[in-house]
């Protein structure tokens, strides 16, 4: 049995496989077998990058809050700490946005880890 090459199915999956590929650059997005290599590695930077985007914004926060702290005379690491001991349950995204939007409560956040140091 011979394989089918030309076939409506064939035809389909080719294009559909080529809308994908919509807004690559050159061949990448009409060539289809370039378009399919280009996508593979296409999603695979891209799972990677979801979680990279994660870690990328966590240390975004903690360079924030680290910034807000030294306004303050205070540590980033002895900020936690202290929120910590206080049993204060504010992620690292809370506390720069509070930092940034609300400065006078993160002064409130900071004196509290003060005195529970």
């Amino acid at each position: 049995m011979v394989r089918a090459r030309s076939g409506k199915t064939v035809t389909q999956g080719r294009k559909r496989h080529r809308k994908l590929t919509k807004g690559f650059r050159q061949s990448r997005h009409n060539l289809y077998r370039q378009s399919l290599v280009t996508l593979i590695r296409a999603r695979r930077y891209a799972f990677r990058d979801r979680r990279v985007r994660k870690r990328e914004f966590r240390r975004l926060w903690i360079a924030r809050v680290n910034a807000a702290c030294r306004m303050r005379g205070l540590r980033y690491s002895q900020l936690i700490h202290g929120l910590q001991l206080a049993n204060v349950e504010l992620n690292r995204q809370t506390l720069a946005e509070i930092a940034i939007a609300d400065p006078p409560t993160f002064d409130k956040i900071a004196e509290l880890a003060k005195t529970k140091l």
